[in-house]
């Protein structure tokens, strides 16, 4: 006998889980829901990442602490995706999503505020707040996966991050023009870009609480549960259960690494060039080209990974971080295309690594904790990034540019050893057929 659904939503739900051909048509508009949510989030991730630096220095009146910005709002996406995470599997993507975007424009108001105000403790309190827009922004890919198929996964979270390039590509080549309009309102020129970022993130706060119904985590769990009352196997197998926990503590190693490495050169470069002589635009383009080279390749990567294998594209990932480290260490100080290219190749090794990683979380985790679980690893990545941000101004201070990009190719050929053991250990688990790549 069939429980009686005892509401509309209720209904809804229990029609999506009858229906494969209505979870099909709800994968598709949640994809596109999430696409056009992340075009207003990707332009107000992209203020912090251009002028955070800058900002900073100018109040503070020395670049020791320039990483500290990016330290301060990658900590408070770190807090924001243990929040958005839980939130998430308590009510749905739907509210997780979007108390995170909305959290993140009110402190992008605070930045402009701060800077307007001459107020160091404000800028900083906002800049923490601001960190909740980027969390999201990162957790955002995942919420087109919660009905994708096992093959689909990787392309899914491709077409989400892809969307975030048009608004992330197009602030940091509008710093400039922001500059101008906050001069005219009386606001500093480096605080311009955060005024586009708090609209920004409001929107992309706006578009998911008003269009993402049904909530495709709610329904995807759903499913799960009918699954599960219908299957005759009572328990998880043990050798399934193993590659599960590698597949989240590699996914998981594969996106911290990625992160601190792509975090703490990306944070001094504008400082870099700021010494060299370049201009705030030449400063813009060079970040505008890395923030595309994040996001833009992201088709073709979540192809390449769902076809060829997350194992295969997680080497590259290392491979393509090790060259962008060496090239920027070794670019010499008037060169301009040498630095755009080792900030593009930052950036794609970043997209490698973290959508690599993302589909082997999602592969290893249910609906039931996925949200939850996804949260918590999203808050590593963010403490990773953190460290490396606040670390980088510190080494730059004391040291050099140089030698920043060097360890942080270290860091990045640390990426292979690990992914080619779990490869191995992989296969040494999988004795009863499971499918692996």
């Amino acid at each position: 006998m069939t429980h009686e659904p005892h509401s509309k939503t209720d209904s809804l739900i229990q029609g999506y889980v009858e229906s494969p051909d209505m979870q099909r048509k709800l994968y598709k508009r949640s994809l596109l829901i999430v696409v056009i949510s992340q075009i207003f989030g990707g332009a107000g991730l992209a203020a912090g990442v251009t002028v955070g630096a800058l900002l900073a220095q100018d109040m503070l009146g020395t670049e020791s602490f320039a990483g500290v910005p990016a330290a301060l709002f990658t900590l408070g996406s770190a807090m924001a995706a243990l929040l958005v995470g839980s939130l998430s599997q308590r009510s749905g993507r739907r509210l997780g999503l979007a108390s995170g975007f909305l959290a993140g424009g009110i402190g992008a108001i605070g930045v402009v505020l701060a800077a307007v105000s001459h107020s160091i403790v404000l800028l900083f309190v906002s800049l923490f707040i601001y960190g909740a827009g980027t969390a999201t922004n990162l957790q955002a890919r995942y919420a087109g996966t919660d009905l994708a198929k096992p093959t689909q996964r990787a392309t899914a979270v491709s077409i989400a991050m892809v969307s975030t390039t048009f608004g992330a590509v197009a602030v940091p080549n509008l710093v400039d023009v922001m500059g101008r309009f906050a001069m005219s309102l009386g606001v500093p020129a480096l605080a311009g870009p955060f005024i586009l970022s708090a609209v920004a993130f409001i929107l992309a706060g706006l578009v998911f609480l008003i269009f993402l119904r049904p909530d495709p985590l709610v329904v995807s769990k759903a499913i799960t549960q009918v699954q599960l009352r219908q299957s005759t196997l009572k328990d998880m197998p043990t050798n399934l259960q193993k590659i599960n926990n590698r597949g989240l503590i590699v996914g998981t190693t594969i996106m911290i690494l990625t992160q601190i490495v792509m975090i703490a050169i990306m944070t001094m470069t504008p400082i870099h060039m700021m010494h060299h002589g370049y201009s705030l635009g030449d400063v813009g383009l060079v970040i505008g080209i890395h923030v595309g080279s994040m996001y833009f390749p992201s088709l073709i990567t979540g192809v390449l990974i769902d076809k060829i294998g997350r194992t295969a594209m997680s080497i590259a990932s290392g491979g393509v971080l090790l060259t962008a480290a060496i090239v920027a260490a070794l670019a010499p100080s008037d060169s301009m295309l040498v630095l755009i290219i080792a900030l593009a190749l930052l950036g794609l090794g970043w997209n490698f690594g973290l959508i690599s990683g993302t589909a082997l979380i999602v592969d290893a985790t249910e609906p039931a904790t996925r949200a939850k679980t996804q949260g918590k690893i999203d808050v590593l990545i963010a403490l990773a990034g953190a460290s490396g941000g606040a670390l980088s101004g510190m080494v730059v201070a004391h040291s050099s540019y140089t030698t920043l990009s060097f360890a942080g190719g270290g860091l990045a050929l640390l990426l292979i050893p690990v992914v080619i053991w779990s490869h191995k250990k992989q296969k040494v688990v999988a004795s009863d057929g499971i499918s692996l790549n």
